[in-house]
């Protein structure tokens, strides 16, 4: 994977940014939000392109060359599918410039009815995240004009397997309970350390794959939140803080659950570590709209007024944006997968510049017609309506049946005409 310490410390702001609002079990990823929230910022103006590039941590002329580069950069590491989407309304007319500079593998059309584009979006999630994520985590409704959309699955194997076992936790929170454990062991120590953090004490225990992806375990002291502990993590991966290395470690309690012991044994054996953990496979939906200043949609997402002038001449804001994740760890192996999408909507008062005329007809009352070939302008029909068909809905119009749904009327009348006159 080729990509600049700028755009890798820009994506993982987010994440840390964005872990501080969890709580409890959950999955996300900024690295599926970082490059729409880009995209978005090349075309806004105002305020939303300033608070964009806040949430991007990156100036905002610059954004979509990152976003290019991060997607290049995930399309480059093995196991990792990414792809990237963009359907637009038949109304809206996206700016070519901006278009142009999307790495899209899908640009559809919305047919503005829900149902149908629903369908296409949900299959087009579902292939490109192995079934994993069954719907695009989008409300698409008629009024909806763009939608921005990423998804991606990870899979990658332990070049270590886990052996499978059973974890039942004698205290904390999880006491009492029967859990599917992962056992194994190495002597390479130094694939768990302790970093010492202004909120506490961190382990990071490194779980490494064979596709050149890795899955770093973190455990906190039991005092410190989820946002703390994974905000430490991304602080390491920065260096920020030091990480003791285990062969350092010194003997005894060396950190949140690591404890360094000397024993004897019957042979000769190196120094060892034995990692027990537990098996898990998560799954979340987010609303980013709920924590719009975290990902730079506050303004964007008022729809009194548009704010992106380089993506469409009209008047365009953000109606949704949401995300949803897996993540499923075992013995073998990992996997998570991913799918974020924004949508679009038209924004902004109506545009009352012009002057027009309206004529109103309203046939309320008793009244006659004519029925008349147009060129000719005989008259086929007459008549008088004093008593309408009451409607009854169940009962149909009944033009199909009688053979009048193509506007013809059959053998030796005038269909050519009456087709050109529709309207």
């Amino acid at each position: 994977m080729r990509i600049t310490n700028t755009t890798v410390r820009a994506v993982n702001g987010l994440t840390a940014r964005w872990a501080g609002t969890m709580s409890g079990g959950t999955v996300f990823s900024a690295a599926g939000v970082w490059p729409l929230l880009a995209f978005l910022a090349d075309g806004a103006g105002g305020a939303a392109r300033t608070e964009l590039a806040d949430a991007l941590g990156l100036p905002a002329g610059e954004a979509a060359a990152a976003g290019r580069e991060l997607l290049g950069a995930l399309r480059a590491t093995r196991g990792l599918d990414p792809a990237l989407g963009l359907w637009t309304a038949r109304t809206l007319e996206p700016r070519e410039e901006w278009e142009a500079g999307l790495p899209v593998e899908a640009h559809g059309a919305l047919t503005g009815r829900p149902e149908t584009d629903t369908a296409a979006l949900d299959a087009w999630v579902r292939k490109r995240t192995d079934g994993r994520i069954p719907r695009l985590p989008l409300g698409l409704t008629k009024d909806t004009e763009l939608v921005l959309a990423s998804a991606f699955a990870l899979r990658t194997g332990w070049f270590r397997p886990f052996t499978d076992g059973v974890v039942e936790p004698h205290t904390g929170p999880w006491q009492g309970r029967t859990l599917r454990g992962l056992y194994r062991g190495t002597v390479l120590l130094d694939r768990v350390g302790v970093a010492d953090t202004p909120h506490g004490a961190v382990t990071e225990l490194k779980v490494l794959g064979t596709t050149g992806v890795d899955v770093h375990l973190l455990l906190g002291e039991e005092r410190m939140s989820p946002g703390q502990v994974l905000g430490a993590g991304v602080d390491v991966l920065a260096r920020r803080f030091r990480t003791v290395p285990g062969h350092e470690l010194p003997y005894g309690e060396a950190g949140p659950g690591l404890r360094v012991v000397r024993e004897r044994s019957t042979v000769p054996r190196p120094p060892s570590l034995e990692v027990t953990t537990v098996a898990f496979d998560l799954a979340a939906d987010h609303d980013l709209l709920r924590s719009p200043e975290l990902f730079g949609l506050g303004s964007a997402s008022d729809s009194r007024h548009g704010h992106f002038p380089g993506i469409s001449r009209g008047p365009l804001a953000v109606g949704s944006a949401r995300q949803s994740a897996t993540a499923a760890f075992g013995a073998l192996g990992f996997r998570a997968t991913a799918a974020t999408a924004v949508s679009g909507v038209a924004a902004g008062p109506p545009d009352l510049r012009y002057v027009t005329t309206t004529v109103e007809a309203v046939l309320d009352r008793p009244f006659g017609f004519l029925a008349l070939h147009r060129t000719s302008r005989l008259v086929l029909a007459a008549g008088w309506v004093g008593d309408p068909e009451p409607f009854a809905e169940e009962d149909g119009y009944g033009w199909e049946e009688d053979g009048f749904g193509e506007g013809g009327f059959g053998e030796g009348g005038f269909g050519e005409e009456a087709g050109r006159a529709d309207g």
